[in-house]
């Protein structure tokens, strides 16, 4: 286990390069066992989530070629089926949650796939109905096995078909989208996730051959084709990471150009963090954040206060409102933080209480932040990263506190960002990393 010593207090400055977006790259990872051409992915993140994906790619029969400068190489030509009965596979795949995503491709392709459930964050209830369900409405049968903890499914005989999902779930979009490139007939899905990922993946499939319309909507027909071809893809700026600098700066004060944003694909970020009162200047498609010693939190119209919750796209997404929680802890005046769709994943805010900052949690979904508008900093103490975005969350309130943090477990860090402690470091942090 690794672990994090930070010596808060320093102002940082310089520009930062975001790595490319984790969430895209574990769809599109997955979509390279759609064909048996190959597929360059450039922009692709360093980071342990990916890279475990990447491995279990391999082991599949993947052919993995790294081009340098973040550019992968895939084909997926001799695909070893049989290598999904092995205990090998179910343990690799148990340990990564992104890897539910390689079913849709499998059954598309081969007829028939195999996995057992998925790990990643313990950030409450991450059901795979949505998944499952769109693989029967098109056709697959599943048989559960209890002693092994193994789906099975028979995928012979896709069509395509009408269906309305019940959750607009990102990955369980990807998944049945995958399936369906490749179905008989077309497939229409309703009520699906829109977010850039999925327009992303929607954007690489057509390129491989598909016909997919509707794109950037929640309403996506599919036509299905016989087979798909080789491409090459380049990864969106992993938003989440641009949010997170952004945090990073109004909470340091500290003056920070983001470099290479996709400004027009980031939704409500850059407004969310305007509420809280954080200055910043759109430059061409750069960010530039200047150090602010105050910000404060805009009440709504009616002088009400202000609430913040993640919403399915094009609303916030879920996985800022960690730091969102966290850059408010320091601002002038009250926020009611709600996170409608983890009920865990506010449970870190006991370290930030510990660290002198005044958070009422009301229930497992809502936590009211009053802020210290930096009256008194926060303080260093000893924690645990919970899970990724928490994770990074406390790496930004160790960043601004007073004295020395200690962050253990930051392995679930590295599972979504890329060298953080060496690109902070480089701005003026100091991280230091022991194993």
């Amino acid at each position: 286990m690794s672990s994090f010593i930070i010596e808060g207090g320093n102002k940082l400055s310089g520009e930062i390069i975001p790595q490319g977006a984790k969430n895209e790259a574990l769809q599109i990872l997955c979509a390279v066992l759609l064909t048996p051409e190959k597929v360059t992915l450039r922009k692709v993140p360093d980071i342990r989530d990916v890279n475990k994906l990447i491995e279990l790619l391999a082991a599949m029969g993947v052919e993995v070629n790294f081009l340098g400068d973040e550019t992968y190489e895939f084909c997926a030509k001799d695909v070893n089926i049989d290598y999904l009965e092995t205990q090998e596979f179910r343990t690799k795949a148990s340990s990564l949650r992104g890897s539910i995503m390689i079913l849709g491709p499998l059954l598309a392709r081969f007829g028939k796939g195999k996995i057992s459930k998925p790990g990643g964050d313990k950030i409450g209830r991450r059901r795979l109905d949505t998944h499952f369900i769109g693989f029967q409405k098109l056709g697959a049968r599943f048989l559960y096995e209890a002693e092994t903890g193994m789906y099975h499914i028979d995928a012979s005989d896709l069509k395509g078909t009408y269906m309305l999902l019940d959750e607009a779930s990102v990955t369980g979009t990807a998944n049945i989208l995958m399936a369906a490139v490749m179905a008989k007939g077309k497939t229409t899905i309703y009520n699906a996730a829109c977010e850039p990922y999925l327009q992303q993946l929607s954007r690489m499939l057509n390129s491989m051959g598909a016909k997919i319309t509707g794109v950037g909507s929640n309403l996506l027909h599919v036509e299905g084709v016989e087979a798909l071809g080789g491409t090459e893809h380049q990864m969106l700026p992993d938003m989440i990471e641009i949010g997170s600098f952004i945090g990073m700066a109004a909470m340091t004060q500290s003056e920070i150009t983001i470099k290479d944003c996709r400004i027009d694909q980031l939704g409500l970020i850059p407004e969310t963090f305007r509420r809280l009162g954080i200055e910043m200047e759109f430059r061409g498609d750069d960010i530039y954040i200047p150090g602010q010693e105050r910000y404060e939190i805009e009440t709504f119209i009616d002088g009400s206060i202000m609430t913040i919750a993640d919403a399915i796209w094009p609303g916030m997404t879920p996985d800022l409102l960690s730091i969102i929680l966290v850059v408010a802890t320091q601002a002038k005046g009250t926020v009611l933080v709600h996170q409608k769709m983890f009920e865990s994943r506010l449970f870190f805010v006991d370290k930030l209480i510990d660290m002198g900052a005044q958070i009422i949690l009301c229930d497992p979904h809502r936590a009211t932040v009053i802020g210290l508008n930096r009256a008194q900093r926060l303080k260093g103490i000893r924690m645990t990263s919970p899970d990724i975005r928490a994770g990074q969350a406390l790496l930004i309130a160790a960043l601004s506190a007073e004295g020395t943090s200690i962050i253990d477990n930051v392995e679930q860090i590295d599972r979504g960002y890329q060298n953080i402690d060496k690109r902070f470091n480089a701005l003026g942090a100091n991280i230091t990393r022991k194993e």
